[in-house]
């Protein structure tokens, strides 16, 4: 249902951003030339529509929010990538490392506004409402990625501060998901702020499972590099609560992560074992499991539709359980 309708806001681009774009989506190779897609697992627009439902409302009626999400997620791809100079998404190399830098920036600028664009256009009685949330979303968006860029040069990162960074970074965009979507679907105020705690609680959750995945995943799964995150010294939620343990593994990290220059392969295998002993990895995952069940308190008290219930819980496991 989101595929096409993302399509054609895409086309509305300039074409200097928008063959960054349809390269960025998979839609087209370097050259232009159409390529089998591989996007990614658009998991905001499925939770767009199904907020929806689950207050009543037809899936339809909230296209153009799923795809407004969908445009600021990878608004904040297309500068991520940058930003941590990652090479590849996806399998394939990174928009700026085939288009330039400042190419890649602009049409990620340009996927934002065009996100704005869409919600106007809708014709929504409560899309200037909408247009509102999702701003909100995107300046907690970017403030958690600012407190994730400042942590990059400090040794002294709390849980707590780690946590809020996660808060903003990822959980404000799936929380304003599931609430312009029971937006769009004509929920109440108290269903649409049942919806926005669920998608948050989620997005949480996401990023604890994100973070595990980015010193364990398996490269050929997530299409990353065994143990980015460690390479890049990036101060993640297991990393900092394992940084933060006060155990002999917690200095030991702390000696390796700290030190200048590159860490060979032995000693981003060393990283992650220690992350593990200091505990870092068993508390993502039970936070992951324990933010899981939260969101599915607020969803209950949405009053959700059966079906819609049903999917979004299936979809809080698939995220909280997911290998890629």
């Amino acid at each position: 249902m989101v595929a096409p309708a993302l399509r054609r806001a895409v086309t509305q681009l300039p074409e200097s951003m928008r063959v960054i774009a349809e390269y960025h989506f998979g839609w087209r190779d370097e050259h232009g030339n159409p390529v089998l897609e591989n996007g990614g697992k658009a998991i905001r627009p499925a939770m767009v529509l199904l907020a929806a439902e689950a207050v009543g409302g037809k899936a339809a009626a909230a296209i153009p929010a799923a795809v407004a999400v969908e445009l600021i997620h990878n608004f904040s791809l297309l500068h991520d990538d940058v930003m941590d100079g990652d090479e590849t998404r996806r399998h394939r190399a990174t928009a700026w490392t085939v288009f330039g830098v400042n190419a890649a920036i602009l049409a990620g600028d340009a996927l934002q506004a065009l996100a704005v664009d869409v919600l106007a256009a809708s014709g929504h009685p409560r899309a200037l409402e909408a247009i509102r949330t999702l701003g909100d979303a995107v300046l907690a968006l970017l403030d958690g990625q600012a407190h994730d860029l400042d942590f990059e040069t400090r040794t002294d990162v709390a849980v707590t501060e780690v946590v809020t960074m996660a808060l903003g970074k990822t959980g404000a965009l799936l929380g304003a998901s599931t609430a312009l979507g029971a937006l769009y679907g004509g929920g109440s105020d108290e269903q649409v702020e049942s919806m926005r705690g669920y998608g948050t609680q989620l997005g949480l959750a996401f990023q604890h499972v994100d973070d595990l995945l980015g010193i364990w995943g398996d490269p050929a799964v997530t299409g990353k590099a065994a143990h980015t995150d460690l390479h890049s010294r990036k101060k993640s939620l297991p990393v900092v609560r394992a940084l933060t343990a006060d155990t002999a593994a917690s200095a030991e990290l702390a000696s390796l992560y700290f030190r200048s220059g590159e860490l060979s392969a032995d000693e981003l295998a060393a990283a992650a074992a220690l992350v593990d002993s200091a505990g870092g990895r068993a508390w993502s995952q039970d936070q992951a499991d324990e933010l899981h069940t939260e969101a599915l308190r607020h969803l209950g008290e949405a009053s959700p539709t059966a079906r819609a219930a049903v999917e979004l819980g299936t979809l809080a496991q698939l995220v909280t359980h997911r290998d890629h």
